[in-house]
């Protein structure tokens, strides 16, 4: 397989998950960038590095795209057109159009589209999947899901911090992807969408400030936020049902872990969460710590080496992608128009 991209994506994220994936190989890594190429070979000795995607296709059937998103959507129709199935590092695409002329390509090709979106994956939102479904705290009657950050200064130069709509910068396609797919993977599609999208920080960048409100029908409700200017996050997750609360502060540890050199299969247990970093089922003043599920980010590439060798289905529909980029549109109209969109 091919990887395009040697950034953080690609370095921290997809290299060593994929490498942790029984069935799949990567052969080639494309990069322009020196210092990343060598690094690229420090780290995968056997891979090749080439400088554009689109020439290395010849060989590989499978391409992951790990690149700016500027790049996504003509990077994966490239290769969705020369016969490669295809990953795609979120978010799919900067718009729900293109978005779906991409999963549309795909399907007529009779090629895999797999969005990167690992973060269903999380141990605190397997966790909370897993208190539902054994009914601990009732019926769901609200989510409210947390990504805040406290980056006050903006990070001069990184595209992530352009305001050019092409670039794909700001948090609500970065971190609203996630929050938003959490939703849809485990609510499904929301029927109305309020958000409050701001630019808090100095400097002209994109939105860094975001809340949204999904309802669902039956009266459930998720409140999301994402922002980079929260010197007092609040918990990451708080979950209220009819019967209790399942409350967590802490993010999932598996970007820290890989960012600290820590791979899976490392012969410690991967994802595995300390007490510490627990949750906790509430019930008024009764407060029961409830043990993570481990993370588990390396079933994403498991999933797609079944979905590629075995016909089994990916571990993220492309159309989810496109519900969850049509959520955040319906977001920015929302906040531009300071109404409810309805869907």
């Amino acid at each position: 397989m091919l990887l395009a991209g040697y950034g953080l994506a690609g370095e921290v994220f997809h290299a060593p998950l994929i490498a942790a994936a029984p069935g799949l190989r990567l052969s080639t890594i494309v990069t322009r960038d020196p210092q990343r190429a060598e690094r690229a070979r420090a780290a995968c000795p056997d891979v090749e590095i080439a400088e554009a995607a689109e020439t290395a296709f010849p060989g590989h059937d499978l391409l992951v795209v790990a690149t700016v998103n500027r790049v996504h959507v003509a990077l994966a129709d490239a290769a969705l057109r020369a016969g490669l199935h295809v990953v795609v590092d979120k978010p799919l695409a900067v718009t729900a159009a293109e978005a779906a002329d991409l999963a549309a390509l795909a399907r007529c090709h009779d090629r895999l589209l797999v969005p990167f979106h690992n973060r269903r994956w999380d141990a605190e939102f397997l966790t909370l999947r897993r208190v539902l479904a054994e009914g601990e705290i009732g019926e769901l009657v609200r989510l409210e899901s947390r990504f805040c950050r406290w980056r006050p200064e903006p990070r001069a130069g990184a595209w992530r911090e352009s305001a050019d709509p092409a670039d794909g910068g700001g948090l609500l396609l970065d971190l609203g992807t996630h929050l938003v797919d959490q939703c849809v993977a485990l609510l499904g599609a929301p029927v109305s969408v309020y958000a409050e999208v701001d630019r808090r920080r100095t400097g002209g960048g994109p939105d860094d400030d975001v809340f949204i409100a999904l309802g669902y029908h039956g009266g459930v409700r998720a409140h999301l936020w994402a922002s980079a200017i929260a010197a007092d996050p609040g918990p990451r997750l708080r979950a209220l049902g009819t019967r209790g609360a399942y409350v967590n502060p802490h993010l999932d540890g598996q970007e820290d872990a890989l960012r600290d050199g820590r791979r899976p299969g490392d012969g410690r247990p991967w994802g595995a969460e300390p007490e510490s970093r627990w949750g906790e089922i509430v019930r008024g003043e009764e407060r029961t710590p409830r043990p993570s599920e481990p993370g588990a980010w390396p079933e994403f590439y498991a999933g797609v080496a079944a979905a590629v060798r075995e016909g089994a289905p990916p571990p993220v529909d492309a159309v989810d992608a496109v519900t969850v980029l049509r959520i955040l549109e319906a977001a920015r109209t929302s906040a531009a128009q300071s109404a409810i969109v309805r869907l």
